[in-house]
């Protein structure tokens, strides 16, 4: 009986550490849904965000040629900066776009990490 509940308590032990384990990797969230939820809508809001932008460029870039056929004469150097601007805002907009795949690219390896971690920690404990 002795060895039997020393047995139960270092099971307890094991399942706590395991539990532990587990919600250190989801980042205080309940689930590993809820974890990838999370950094997907994250990812969706940045992606959303530079595609919000890149339409308000587009708008600014048809307006300011509009403007500039008009008034072409009287706002040539002002055509010429809101282009050099327009140009700038997307590179800035492909580099974040590039950072998106990344942090995409980023999150699988940590989908593929954790659920490897969660088998090998589920071997341990069914060899314990």
């Amino acid at each position: 009986l002795t060895v039997l509940g020393r047995q139960v308590e270092d099971a307890g032990r094991v399942l706590e550490g395991i539990g532990k384990s587990i919600s250190y990797d989801l980042d205080g969230e309940e689930s590993y849904s809820t974890y990838l939820r999370r950094e997907s809508a994250q990812i969706s809001d940045a992606y959303s965000s530079s595609d919000r932008s890149l339409s308000e460029l587009e708008g600014k870039f048809r307006q300011g040629q509009e403007q500039g056929g008009r008034e072409e004469a009287r706002l040539g150097d002002s055509f010429l900066g809101l282009l050099l601007h327009a140009r700038a805002l997307l590179r800035e907009t492909r580099h974040i776009s590039s950072g998106l795949r990344d942090k995409h690219d980023l999150l699988a390896l940590t989908v593929r990490s954790h659920g490897a971690r969660l088998s090998r920690l589920k071997n341990d404990y069914l060899r314990a």
